[in-house]
C-alpha cells in the first residue's frame, strides 16, 4: 500500500483538495487573531513551538512525501541556519532581521551538495548519507568551540528587546504562510508533478523522460533552505545555541509529527504539532518518554492508517459528502 504521496492525493489516490478550502483559511484566520485574544505568555509560548515544529514537519515532509527520500539529517540543516543566521549578526554586525535570510542560503546550500552527493543513491542509503552529513554537522558545531563555543552555548543577539511572546508569534506565524505557499505552489506547479512521479515510482519517471537527480536535488535543496530560514527564527527566538538544536532527535520528532499527520499532505505536520506539542507540555511527567511515545504512534499509524492524520480528514470528508447532497 503507498503512503501519501503529495498533497492533496490519499493513499488511495483520492483528491483530498484541503489545502485552501474555505476551513482551512477559515482555521488559519482563527488561528492569526487567537494571539490578540489571548493575554497568558505560556500559551503564547506554546503556539509559538507548535508552529515551529509544525513548520519543520512541512519542510521535512516536502522530502518525505513527495520524493521519498527521508532526511535523517534535518535538524542539522536547521542548526546550520541557526549558527549561520548568530553567528552573521555576532561577527558582522548585520540585523537579526536579516541574519536569518543569510542561514536559509548556508543551508539551502548545504543541502544542494549533499544532494548532488547523496540523491544519485536510492532507498536506505540515501538516507544514511544524508544522517552522516548530519552527525558531521553536528560534531563540527561542537568541536569549532572558538567560533561556536560549543555546548557552553552561544548567546545571539534577540529580534527583539522584549520578553512578550505575541510579537514572536506573529514573526514564526509568517514564515509559517511562507514556507506553506511556497511549498503547496512548487507541488502543484509541473515541478512538483516530476516530484510525485519519482516518489510513486522513480524508474517509471525516468522512462517517461524525467532526470530523477536533477528533481531530488531541487526538492532537496527547497527542504533544507526552509529548515535554515527556521533555523535562523529559532536562534534569534531563543536568544542561545548548542549543537543540541542538530541531534538526532530533533530529527526524529519532526519526522513522527509529519507521519502522524499524514506523509505527503504539508499540513499534516502543522495539524499534528498543535495536538502533541501542548498535550506533552502540559504533561510534563511524559515529556522525557515523547520519542518512545511518538514511536508507538508511528507503529499504529504505519499499521491502521498510513495516511495519518490527513487520511483520516479525507475519509471523514467523502462520508460527508453524500449525505450533503441528499
Amino acid at each position: 500500500m503507498a503512503i501519501i504521496q503529495s498533497f492533496g492525493m490519499s493513499a488511495n489516490g483520492t483528491n483530498r483538495r484541503a489545502a485552501l478550502s474555505p476551513l482551512s483559511l477559515f482555521l488559519l484566520a482563527v488561528l492569526g487573531v487567537l494571539p490578540l485574544l489571548v493575554q497568558d505568555e505560556y500559551v503564547l509560548q506554546l503556539l509559538i513551538s507548535s508552529l515551529l515544529l509544525g513548520t519543520q514537519a512541512m519542510a521535512f515532509d516536502f522530502t518525505a512525501g513527495f520524493i521519498n527520500v527521508i532526511n535523517f539529517g534535518f535538524a542539522a540543516f536547521v542548526g546550520a541556519g541557526a549558527y549561520t543566521s548568530a553567528l552573521l549578526v555576532l561577527h558582522l554586525g548585520i540585523s537579526p532581521w536579516l541574519g536569518p535570510l543569510g542561514g536559509t542560503v548556508a543551508s539551502a546550500a548545504l543541502g544542494f551538495f549533499t544532494g548532488v552527493l547523496t540523491l544519485r543513491l536510492q532507498g536506505i542509503y540515501a538516507a544514511v548519507m544524508t544522517w552522516f552529513v548530519g552527525l558531521t554537522l553536528l560534531s563540527l558545531a561542537a568541536s569549532l568551540s572558538g567560533l561556536t563555543r560549543g555546548y557552553r552555548g552561544l548567546n545571539v543577539p534577540l529580534f527583539l528587546d522584549t520578553a512578550a511572546r505575541r510579537p514572536y508569534f506573529y514573526i514564526i506565524f509568517g514564515v509559517t504562510l511562507l514556507t506553506f505557499v511556497s511549498l503547496q505552489g512548487t507541488s502543484n506547479s509541473r515541478v512538483g508533478l516530476a516530484f510525485r512521479a519519482i516518489g510513486q515510482n522513480l524508474e517509471s519517471a525516468r522512462a517517461s523522460g524525467v532526470n530523477p537527480t536533477k528533481y531530488r536535488v531541487i526538492n532537496f535543496t527547497l527542504s533544507c533552505a526552509f529548515a535554515g530560514l527556521l533555523g535562523g527564527f529559532y536562534a534569534h527566538f531563543l536568544g542561545i545555541l548548542t549543537p543540541d538544536v542538530m541531534h538526532s532527535r530533533q530529527t526524529v520528532e519532526v519526522l513522527a509529527l509529519a507521519y502522524i499527520g499524514g506523509r505527503g499532505s504539508l499540513w499534516g505536520g502543522l495539524v499534528a504539532a498543535f495536538i502533541f506539542v501542548p498535550l506533552f507540555e502540559y504533561l510534563k511527567p511524559l515529556m522525557e518518554l515523547r520519542l518512545v511515545i511518538y514511536g508507538a504512534l508511528l507503529i499504529l499509524v504505519m499499521i491502521w492508517c498510513p495516511g495519518g492524520l490527513a487520511e483520516i480528514y479525507s475519509k471523514l470528508k467523502r462520508a460527508r459528502l453524500p449525505s450533503l447532497q441528499r
